[in-house]
């Protein structure tokens, strides 16, 4: 074996050990930047490489960090605490319709910012309704788990809820709307037998009765909703969450637009995070500058060396390995390449983590002699594979790992056991469903 290619392949699995293990709370990207150095220094990554990385990632990272920026926004007007509120209300006491709503909450969180944006503003508002509640321990269980489950999942059903998602459909050349055309259906199933299947779990462990008021909720001191000359009555309150709510929408739907018309992503949510600022600033007077310390940042430098490391995987080889894996899975019917991909994905996710198994594999798949139907067919199964089949260990997902140092943060303790004997039982048969629908869908709308 040529030095080069032993150095990039042991630099690959030591920055993964220290994504994952991240000693002393350190930031995931310090070991992948440390990688990514290393990697170019070996020449199995050259500068024209980078350049090439750089236009790939580059619309994806900017999108996902305006619409972090905008979930962000949104936070300090108080929003999702007014939201949770209102679930405490809608619930009228029943642990179970609870339940539905915290799912929902997820669900819609994720399709509205990303994966990453909903772990890290719903859970703390989650643990901290639940704390108020005064439930015990096995009692926040099944909250906090399914709705971290729902949440990281909820990724696949359009691609512009995870950055990997929006990368790798950069590498294939699939517009967003296509994505979503071939994509929603199949993985809104999947994740309506994901949520059924988790409350049939847990039916016997929620609360029949819960709180129907929970202090402890405040909104913050400048928040529009307490400011009496502006808004004074509850009419006014929802009324300005609709308001909120329609912007977000309109702008979501808007990449959909600019992806048909060929437009940057990043433009349209560049634009969408400047107009919630400015609106911001005009009702709190509160200035833009405090987003320089609250955006993750580091997430574009994450994204990037990863996406280095994993290219520097490809040029000494490794692609041509997995074409000689894959080429006999992508050869039969589409329903062997739907379920064989899907399954793959699954472990490359849950032995490496989700960011560099998509990575990979979707760089194999272009490199492949595959028709269009096919491709897009085996893409699709690569990403129900690395945002739901990668919930089967926790370190499937960085979502997944951020989302249980929250819950341990707030004084709830779910161990990595405790969580494998629930997503072992639930997370096979909702990958194998969806996979399954994803064949049957593609072949019916086409």
């Amino acid at each position: 074996m040529q030095p080069m290619v032993f150095i990039t392949i042991i630099t690959f699995l030591v920055t993964l050990v220290f994504i994952l293990w991240r000693p002393k709370g350190i930031n995931e990207a310090i070991p992948a930047t440390i990688g990514a150095i290393v990697i170019i220094l070996t020449g199995s990554v050259s500068l024209s490489d980078l350049a090439i990385i750089a236009e790939t990632i580059s619309d994806a990272a900017i999108t996902i960090m305006a619409t972090i920026v905008m979930a962000i926004v949104l936070e300090s007007f108080g929003l999702f605490h007014w939201v949770a509120e209102k679930l405490t209300e809608k619930a009228k006491g029943s642990g179970i319709r609870l339940f539905w709503y915290v799912n929902l909450l997820c669900f819609m969180m994720t399709l509205f910012f990303n994966n990453d944006g909903s772990i890290l503003i719903t859970t703390p508002i989650l643990v901290m309704l639940l704390n108020n509640m005064g439930l015990k321990n096995h009692q926040k269980v099944p909250y906090l788990l399914s709705g971290g489950l729902i949440a990281t999942a909820s990724s696949a059903p359009i691609g512009v809820s995870n950055i990997v998602n929006l990368i790798a459909l950069k590498i294939v050349h699939m517009d967003l709307y296509m994505h979503t055309l071939m994509m929603f259906v199949p993985a809104t199933l999947g994740l309506i037998l994901l949520a059924t299947l988790l409350f049939l779990r847990f039916k016997k462990i929620i609360p029949k009765t819960i709180p129907t008021k929970v202090n402890g909720l405040s909104l913050p001191a400048y928040h529009p909703l307490k400011q009496s000359s502006v808004y004074t009555i509850e009419k006014n309150r929802t009324k300005f969450v609709r308001n909120i709510l329609i912007f977000v929408l309109a702008v979501r739907l808007s990449l959909f637009v600019a992806s048909y018309f060929s437009i940057p992503l990043s433009l349209m949510s560049v634009i969408g995070s400047f107009i919630l600022l400015g609106w911001r600033w005009a009702y709190l007077k509160v200035p833009p500058n405090d987003m320089l310390k609250k955006t993750p940042w580091y997430i574009i430098a994450f994204a990037f060396s990863m996406y280095v490391i994993i290219y520097g995987l490809n040029n000494i080889g490794l692609t041509d390995m997995l074409i000689h894996i894959m080429s006999p899975l992508v050869s039969g019917s589409l329903l062997h390449t739907s379920v064989l991909m899907g399954i793959l994905l699954t472990l490359l996710s849950n032995i490496f983590n989700n960011h560099p198994a998509l990575m990979v594999g979707t760089i194999t798949l272009t490199n492949m002699p595959l028709d269009a139907i096919s491709l897009k067919v085996a893409y699709l199964a690569n990403v129900i594979g690395s945002d739901i089949g990668a919930l089967l260990l926790p370190m499937g997902t960085l979502a997944t790992l951020m989302w249980m140092h929250i819950v341990r943060s707030g004084n709830v303790k779910i161990s990595w056991s405790e969580y494998i004997r629930i997503t072992v039982v639930i997370i096979p048969p909702t990958l194998l469903f969806t996979l399954v629908i994803l064949y049957y869908w593609v072949t019916w709308i086409f």
